[in-house]
């Protein structure tokens, strides 16, 4: 690793989508982050999905463990066209 043990985006990349979201979700549990959690979940098809179902995000109320189960489940669906994006997401939030 270079940068004080900050890994770079090469090295990042070179990891499966599976394990950078598991970095990433451990970093923002960690920091108790639900920002991140919310940012993904406002950038998943699967939650536009959710959404339609019962006109609303769902019954998401802020906190960390419900953001975590909420992003794991959206997640555990296939990612198809989100994929890089999502990736792209997980490498820039563990950079910094």
């Amino acid at each position: 690793m270079t940068e004080g043990d900050r890994p770079s985006v090469d090295e990042l990349d070179e990891l499966s989508t599976e394990e950078l979201r598991r970095r990433a979700f451990d970093r923002a549990e960690q920091r108790h982050d639900v920002g991140f959690f919310w940012d993904l979940v406002k950038h998943l098809d699967a939650s536009r999905d959710l959404a339609r179902e019962d006109g609303s995000a769902g019954h998401l109320t802020g906190g960390i463990a419900e953001a975590v189960e909420v992003v794991r489940e959206l997640l555990g669906r296939d990612l198809g066209e989100a994929e890089p994006l999502v990736r792209a997401r997980f490498i820039d939030y563990l950079r910094n």
